[in-house]
C-alpha cells in the first residue's frame, strides 16, 4: 500500500503507546490518550457512515469538542475546517453553503449560533457538546451529543494521499469574505518533519494552548503534541488574562503565543525573573517580537530557550526561526527580534517590484517556496493566481510582508506591504513608528493606525499605548527621534489594547472606535473606558 498521509495517525499511535498518559486538559476535563482515543474513533466512524467524508466543520473554540472533531476528521480522511465564532450569521451561512460540509462539530459556546437560518445551511450531521441546550434540527437533519455518538470505533486511519486536504483555515480579509487557505496533507507532513528536530517534544512535555483553533498555531501544538505523546493544556479566556498562575500550576514546559501576551504580563507586573522554572521552550509568532519583551521572558524562564518564529498560514504555520541569543539578533531601526533563517526544505527570497531577487540589504517583498506552500485559496482562483506565482519554473507565494536579508543571511521582517502608507507624499512604515512609540512610552502595548482614510489615502496617524506616562511626555520623546510627518497625533493612553480571537492587537477595532468618536462629535482625547482587556468598549 502507498504511504498514507493521514494527519491523525500519530495520535492513534500514541493512544497505543501512551494509553494511560494525560493528553487533553482544560478547566473541566483531564482525558488520557486512551479516553480521547475512544471518543475520536467513534466520532470518526460516525463521520464515515455514508462513505469517506471530504470536509468537517469545527464551529468551536478551545474546547474538548473542537479537538475531538479535528482529530476525528483527520482519522476519517477528511479536511477539518475551523469556523470563527465571532463571524456574523450571514458570513457563517455563506461559508456553510460554499463548503458543503459532511458534518459539523459545535461546542457549548457556539450552540447559540445554530439559528434556524444557520441550520438550514448546515450539513445533515451535527454533533454538539454534552452540556449544551437542546437544538431542534431541520427536516432530514441529525443532531447528537458527543457522548451519545453511537458508532463502532474506526479501527485504522483512512488512507490519505499527499494531495488530499488536511485542513482549510480562513484568514481575515480587508474586505468581503475571508480567504480559505487550503493546506494539503503532504504540506503538513513536511512541516511536522521539519519541526520535530528543533522542538524535541517528549511524553513529559506539557504544552500550553493559548490560541483559538481558527489560528494555525494550533496546528503546531496539536499535531506535534500527539506525535510525541505529550499533554495539551488548554487555557480558558479568563486564564489568558493572567497566564502566570496557569503556567506555574500546570508546570508548563512549552509555550507558544503572540507577543501581546508578554506585553500584558509586563504591564501588570506579573512577569518576574525566574517565575517559570519549568519552561524549556518558548515560541512567539504572529506579531513582531520586541527585543525587550523577549529578554524579559527569557529572564522569567531561566531554564528555557526563546525563539521567534515566522510563517504565514499559506506556508503551513512556520517556515523560519530565530533563537534569542546574547546579544540578540535585532532588526535595525525596529527594536524587534529578526525572523531568522528558513527550514532546510524552504526557500526565501526578497523580491522587487519586477519579481526579481534583490541583493542583501535591500528591502522588498518576502516570497516563499517549498513543500509547505498551500494548495491555494478555497473557491478563489483569481486570488490564488495573484499570490501564488510561477517564477523561473518554481512556485512561489508572495507574502505581502516587507523584509530584508542582512549580510549574515538572516532575514528581518519590516512590516506588511499594506502597513506601508503614503502620508503627505512621504512613505511611512507603521511598524517603524510603533518601535519609536514603544521606546518613548516604555511599554510594549502600543499600536499605530492610519486615520482617517479619505478616498483611500491616509490623512494622519493615531497612536495608542498603555503607559504610565502622559501623551505629551511621550510625544515629546518621540519628536526627538522621528520627523514630524511620522508623528502620531493624537496619542491615546489606554488601560489596554483590544485583541482579536488570536490574541493579536486588533487594529480594526481601534479604527472603528475612532470612526465612532468622529461620528459622535467627540474630542480626539479618549474616554476613560475606551479600551478593555477583551476589546473596545
Amino acid at each position: 500500500m502507498a504511504q498514507s498521509y493521514n494527519i491523525s495517525a500519530g495520535f492513534i499511535q500514541s493512544t497505543q503507546d501512551h494509553h494511560d498518559r494525560p493528553f487533553y486538559c482544560d478547566a473541566a476535563h483531564n482525558l488520557t490518550y486512551g479516553e480521547m482515543g475512544a471518543i475520536v474513533r467513534r466520532l470518526a466512524s460516525w463521520f464515515s457512515s455514508g462513505g469517506r467524508p471530504r470536509r468537517v466543520g469545527i464551529l468551536a473554540t478551545r474546547s474538548l469538542e473542537a479537538y475531538a472533531g479535528m482529530l476525528a476528521a483527520g482519522l476519517a480522511g477528511a479536511a477539518y475546517v475551523p469556523l470563527n465564532l465571532k463571524w456574523p450569521e450571514e458570513r457563517i451561512i455563506a461559508l456553510l453553503n460554499a463548503l458543503s460540509l459532511d458534518a459539523l462539530v459545535v461546542d457549548a459556546k457556539a450552540v447559540a449560533l445554530l439559528t434556524p437560518a444557520v441550520l438550514a445551511a448546515a450539513p445533515d450531521r451535527i454533533v454538539i457538546a454534552d452540556g449544551a441546550p437542546a437544538i431542534e434540527p431541520r427536516a432530514g437533519q441529525e443532531i447528537v451529543r458527543l457522548a451519545a455518538v453511537d458508532a463502532p470505533p474506526l479501527v485504522a486511519p483512512a488512507q490519505v494521499d499527499p494531495d488530499d486536504l488536511a485542513y482549510i483555515i480562513f484568514t481575515s480579509g480587508t474586505t468581503g469574505m475571508p480567504k480559505g487557505v487550503m493546506i494539503s496533507a503532504a504540506s503538513l507532513s513536511s512541516y511536522l518533519e521539519q519541526s520535530r528536530g528543533w522542538t524535541k517534544l517528549t511524553p513529559d512535555d506539557r504544552l500550553a494552548e493559548t490560541c483559538d483553533v481558527t489560528f494555525d498555531l494550533t496546528v503546531h501544538n496539536l499535531f506535534l503534541c500527539v506525535e510525541a505523546g505529550a499533554s495539551l493544556h488548554v487555557m480558558s479566556a479568563l486564564e489568558m488574562l493572567a497566564p502566570g498562575r496557569f503556567v506555574r500550576a500546570r508546570e508548563i514546559t512549552v509555550w507558544l503565543s503572540v507577543p501581546t501576551l508578554v506585553a500584558m504580563m509586563r504591564r501588570n507586573g506579573s512577569l518576574k525573573p525566574g517565575i517559570f522554572p519549568s519552561m524549556r521552550l518558548s515560541l512567539f509568532c504572529g506579531e513582531p517580537l520586541p527585543a525587550a519583551a523577549a529578554q524579559a521572558w527569557a529572564e522569567a524562564t531561566p531554564n528555557g530557550v526563546v525563539e521567534n518564529i515566522y510563517g504565514p498560514t499559506e506556508a503551513t504555520v512556520v517556515c523560519m526561526r530565530q533563537p534569542l541569543t546574547e546579544p540578540a539578533v535585532v532588526t535595525p531601526s525596529r527594536g524587534i527580534i529578526a525572523i531568522g533563517t528558513p527550514f532546510e526544505t524552504m526557500e526565501v527570497a526578497i523580491l522587487g517590484d519586477d519579481m526579481r531577487p534583490l541583493p542583501d540589504g535591500e528591502p522588498g517583498e518576502i516570497a516563499l517556496s517549498g513543500p509547505q506552500l498551500a494548495v491555494g485559496y478555497f473557491n478563489a482562483p483569481e486570488q490564488t493566481a495573484d499570490r501564488f506565482r510561477e517564477i523561473d519554473g518554481k512556485r512561489w507565494y508572495l507574502t505581502g510582508d516587507l523584509g530584508v536579508r542582512d549580510g549574515d543571511g538572516v532575514f528581518h521582517h519590516l512590516g506588511r506591504t499594506d502597513n506601508q502608507i503614503k502620508l503627505k507624499g512621504n512613505r511611512i512604515e507603521l511598524e517603524e513608528v510603533e518601535m519609536h512609540l514603544r521606546r518613548a512610552a516604555g511599554s510594549d502595548m502600543v499600536a499605530v493606525v492610519a486615520w482617517p482614510v479619505v478616498d483611500g489615502s491616509a490623512q494622519g496617524l493615531v497612536g495608542f499605548c498603555s503607559s504610565p506616562l502622559d501623551a505629551e511626555t511621550i510625544a515629546g520623546a518621540m519628536v526627538k527621534t522621528l520627523p514630524r510627518y511620522m508623528m502620531p497625533d493624537p496619542i491615546h493612553i489606554v488601560d489596554s489594547l483590544p485583541v482579536n480571537v488570536n490574541g493579536k492587537v486588533d487594529r480594526r477595532a481601534l479604527v472603528a472606535r475612532l470612526d465612532e468618536m468622529e461620528k459622535a462629535g467627540e474630542p480626539a482625547q479618549p474616554r476613560p473606558q475606551m479600551a478593555t482587556a477583551g476589546g473596545m468598549s
